[in-house]
């Protein structure tokens, strides 16, 4: 009988889960990142998929598309790219969708890319269909993106436990795999999408508290990788500023420290120099948008000097139409292209839109990463 005990006490011990960590110290967080190149990349989306539906299902999911547009960003310099999950890709095959991020992450990682998967998202469509997605709206900027976890969701606490098991599901599936760079969590969490109607009008402060238990969801798989969600409006971010309730929770449960910059240098230096203050690794996760004065030319020197990781929105040009400004929303661009293209990086055959842009991105990663 006494042998018996001890074999279910060793059978219980390794059965156990691993404790949740707690959160980086900045002393660990640094540590980290002293091990990473200085990171360059680009929020992907491949150029035939409109939305996270279309990248990730299995009968849309283009393997040799990702492998060839991977291989540009490879070429010019880029290591990581930024790319979006959804809940309802683990919902529909959570036995097939952990299968293709492991193909993609293989895909990357022979280009030497490290992927910062990003798991929620507040942004655009609150309503979404899984299977065949429609065709982009002409002349419109980013008409099929679609929210994670969506209105429904998001209005339902009985649909949380999913949302739950999506989480522990995937991060716990590659909580040590040294092909991610890191986890985002929320993108945007106080976005309020305000081009469709119909959302609950207390969507942030849902999202605000939920928030904490994603991030407490994601440590209790103990990943190796950092967690973090990025802030994106005004500066009042810095320890002592009274910062909203949104951001006090991603400032103040983020390993690394991200955030989101569409303005000019100027305002790159200021939102640098504001999240410095922490003592974190910091990341600008989302810049570039030409006709708003973010450009390559004006803010990748300013990460470079800072050594913050800058990652654009838009690598090459396809459905998701981020080439086109936000006012096509009001103006569709149907017979015209805009003047200068918003975002993206590449044409749709790989040519560059501005081949200074390629060339700029190649020699600072060249000069940094020698």
């Amino acid at each position: 009988m006494r042998h018996l005990f001890v074999a279910l006490l060793a059978s219980a011990a390794v059965a156990a889960p691993a404790a949740a960590r707690d959160r980086w110290t900045p002393a660990e967080a640094k540590a980290w990142y002293a091990h990473q190149p200085w990171l360059v990349g680009a929020n992907y989306l491949p150029a035939n998929a409109i939305n996270q539906l279309e990248m990730w299902q299995a009968d849309s999911f283009d393997p040799a598309r990702i492998d060839l547009e991977l291989g540009w960003a490879q070429a010019m310099g880029m290591n990581t790219m930024r790319v979006f999950l959804h809940d309802a890709l683990w919902q529909q095959d959570p036995a097939g969708f952990p299968k293709r991020i492991d193909a993609f992450l293989a895909i990357a990682h022979r280009h030497g890319i490290k992927p910062l998967l990003v798991l929620f998202d507040s942004c655009w469509d609150p309503t979404y269909t899984l299977g065949p997605q429609r065709p982009p709206i002409p002349g419109v900027h980013n008409s099929g993106w679609v929210q994670s976890p969506g209105t429904a969701a998001l209005s339902d606490p009985r649909q949380y436990p999913r949302l739950e098991a999506y989480v522990k599901g995937v991060v716990g599936r590659f909580a040590h795999d040294d092909r991610i760079l890191g986890w985002d969590l929320w993108n945007e969490p106080d976005n309020g999408a305000e081009q469709y109607k119909g959302q609950p009008a207390d969507k942030a402060e849902r999202v605000r508290r939920l928030l904490p238990q994603v991030f407490a969801w994601a440590r209790s798989a103990d990943p190796t990788q950092p967690l973090t969600s990025g802030v994106w409006q005004g500066t009042r971010w810095g320890p002592a500023d009274a910062r909203s309730g949104m951001e006090t929770v991603q400032l103040d449960e983020s390993d690394v420290i991200t955030f989101h910059d569409y303005g000019w240098p100027e305002s790159m230096e200021r939102r640098i120099a504001v999240l410095e203050a922490y003592g974190r690794p910091v990341i600008c996760t989302e810049y570039m948008a030409r006709g708003a004065g973010s450009t390559f030319d004006g803010s990748l020197p300013v990460g470079q000097r800072h050594r913050v990781g800058m990652i654009n929105w838009g690598f090459v040009e396809g459905k998701e139409q981020t080439f086109l400004p936000w006012d096509s929303w009001q103006r569709p661009y149907v017979t015209v292209e805009p003047q200068v293209w918003f975002h993206d990086v590449l044409h749709t055959d790989g040519t560059p839109y501005r081949p200074a842009e390629v060339a700029l991105i190649r020699r600072l990663t060249g000069e940094t990463n020698r």
